[in-house]
C-alpha cells in the first residue's frame, strides 16, 4: 500500500484544486493545498487551470440543469484533465497513489 493516496475530481466551487486525500488532517491540506506537493510548477498551474476551467461546466443559476458546454468542450477538457492526471502520477511517482474518482 502506499504511503499517500490522494483522489482526483472536480468540485464544484473548488477553483484551485481536484486533490483530496483521504485523511482530513493531511499534511498536505484538504482539499490538496497544490503548493504543498512535490509537483513542478507547470504540473500545478495546468491543474488549478483545469479547476477554474471546470467551474464555467455549470449553471451556476441553476445547477441541476444540464452543463453549459456542448460535448466538443467536455471531450478537450477530460483529454486536458486525462493529460493533467498522468503529469501529476509521473512526478509524484511511487509513493502515491492518485484515484481517479470523476
Amino acid at each position: 500500500m502506499h504511503p499517500h493516496h490522494l483522489r482526483f475530481f472536480f468540485e464544484a466551487g473548488v477553483p484551485h484544486t481536484p486533490l483530496w486525500p483521504d485523511d482530513v488532517d493531511s499534511l498536505y491540506g484538504s482539499p490538496c493545498e497544490l503548493e504543498r506537493l512535490p509537483i513542478s510548477p507547470a504540473t500545478r498551474a495546468e491543474l488549478a487551470r483545469l479547476c477554474e476551467w471546470y467551474q464555467s461546466s455549470l449553471d451556476w443559476d441553476y445547477p441541476p440543469d444540464p452543463s453549459p458546454w456542448p460535448q466538443e468542450e467536455w471531450e478537450r477538457f477530460t483529454q486536458q484533465a486525462d493529460a493533467a492526471l498522468d503529469a501529476l502520477r509521473r512526478e509524484l511517482g511511487d509513493g502515491w497513489t492518485v484515484e481517479d474518482r470523476r
